[in-house]
This record gives structure tokens, sequence and C-alpha cells, in this order.
């Protein structure tokens, strides 16, 4: 997954349980860093391109707007695909305790990055239940609506809760979240740690198809299972050693600088741009 950008590289089957898998096993920032790809293969690539439902194939419309040429592109189609099931369960953490949500649980998961709100509804037998979260000056703040009839537990992301009967209730606690602070990365940052910057890899991925067109289709694979390598060493063994490395260094500089990649590093209408 790291290896792949943070897209999405499970089969039919393991889709729907790869963000589960994640969070259930210690890697919660790794899922959130899967929800909120938007680099196909990814949910938030089709939704970019307007889906409001889950096409057969990941890039069924391609980026310029055109239909996928495949043939296998139904847009609305691959429910085994769908992460809307951990959306509810996991990010805004409304799920049911008991079969027809005669007990619900309330346990919201936020990021420490990335998302500053999120909220469920569902009418369940017994009415309205709902869970929303906000985060902010060092708070979570939590609002839970259950319906009348119903029990709820309710676990804030510290652990603490508590049972509560029918009505609308609020809960806060400190929450702190990572303040976005750009990679510095160099020639001599392993791919590993480059992986982390989608702009720094794209620099990359683009230096080389410019010195090395023919390599542009098989520029991801090739670098797979390479954590440990650097972009010095990978131009190293590419023709011009000495050009690709000049371009590598303006192009991280740019990216560590937060600053727009000098169009001269990439070759022109190279597709990584976009």
């Amino acid at each position: 997954m790291r290896s792949d950008g943070y897209t999405i590289a499970t089969g039919f089957i393991g889709t729907p349980l790869i963000c589960d898998a994640l969070s259930s096993h210690g890697h919660l920032d790794a899922a959130y860093r899967l929800l909120l790809q938007t680099k196909a293969p990814s949910w938030l690539y089709s939704v970019d391109q307007g889906a409001t439902t889950i096409w057969e194939r990941w890039d069924s419309l391609l980026p310029d707007g055109t239909v996928n040429p495949s043939g296998m592109t139904s847009f609305n189609h691959y429910a085994f695909g769908a992460v809307g099931d951990w959306l509810h369960r996991v990010v805004a953490g409304l799920a049911p305790a008991a079969p027809g949500y005669r007990r619900i649980r309330v346990a919201p998961r936020p990021p420490r990055r990335g998302l500053s709100s999120a909220s469920a509804r569902l009418k369940t037998p017994y009415g309205t239940a709902e869970s929303g979260w906000v985060l902010g000056d060092g708070d979570l703040r939590l609002a839970v609506r259950v319906p009348v009839g119903v029990t709820a537990e309710v676990v804030l992301p510290s652990g603490a809760g508590q049972v509560v009967g029918h009505g609308e209730f609020e809960f806060s606690e400190p929450f702190e979240v990572d303040q976005e602070t750009p990679l510095t990365v160099t020639v001599d940052t392993p791919l590993g740690t480059l992986r982390e910057s989608a702009e720094a890899m794209a620099v990359l991925t683009g230096v080389i198809a410019k010195h090395v067109p023919e390599a542009g289709e098989h520029r991801r694979a090739g670098m797979r299972g390479q954590d440990a390598v650097t972009p010095r060493q990978v131009a190293a063994m590419l023709p011009r050693p000495d050009a690709v490395l000049a371009d590598l260094e303006r192009g991280f500089a740019a990216v560590s600088a937060g600053e727009p990649v000098p169009d001269d590093v990439l070759s022109p209408g190279d597709p990584v741009r976009s």
C-alpha cells in the first residue's frame, strides 16, 4: 500500500475490508490516507470526477472527461468496492450493537489530520439515530441522538465512555490534531520516505520519464520494494546521471519549499503533472 502511494491495490473482495483491517490493527492513519487519496485508484478520484456511485473500474472516467475505452465501464457496479460502511461505523462512529439497532454503539475515530468533522444519520425501526463530531481549539465535540426505546454505548477516542438512554447528548474531550508541515525531500531521501509526498514522487517519476521515455509505462512498478534506495542512487543507474540528478534536485527543492515545479524539470505533457 505504501509502495503504491496509498492508492488502493486490493482486489475485488479485499477492498471493502482494507480500511477495517488497518484501523483495527493500529494503522488508523494509513486507513485515512487511503480514504482521502484523490489519485486513481481511489474512492475520491471518482468523486472528483462527479461520481455518486461506485464504478466498475476505478478510472471508468478518465481525467480528460472521456470514458475509459476498455469496455468495462459501468458507472454503478462495484458494490464490493464501497467504503460507506466503514465511514458510518468508524469515521462517524455510528454502528448497531444489537439486531435492528435496539442498542447502538457510538465510537467515532477521528484522524489526527485531513478531516475536521463527520456525521452520520440513520432511520432505525425506533426512530432516527445520529452521531456527529467536530474538531477545533484542541477539543473534540460529539453530538449524539438516540431514539426512544434504544440505549447507546458512547465511547470517545480516549476510551472514556458511558451508556445513555434516548435523547440528545453532547460530549467533549481534548483532542490534538497534527499540524500540517511540508515534507523536506532531497536526492538522498529514501524512497520509503519519499512516498509520503505525492508531489515528490511525481518529480521522481516525471524526471525518469523525461530522461528515459521508454520507462514511463513501468516507472511506478519498478520502484516497489526499494524503500531504502535514494533518488541519487536511481540517477546513477540511468543515462546522463548528472542531468537527471540536477533535475531531481531542482524539483525536490521546489516541492520542499511549497513552490511549483519548474516547467523544464518534467517533460512537456507528462501525465504525472496531472
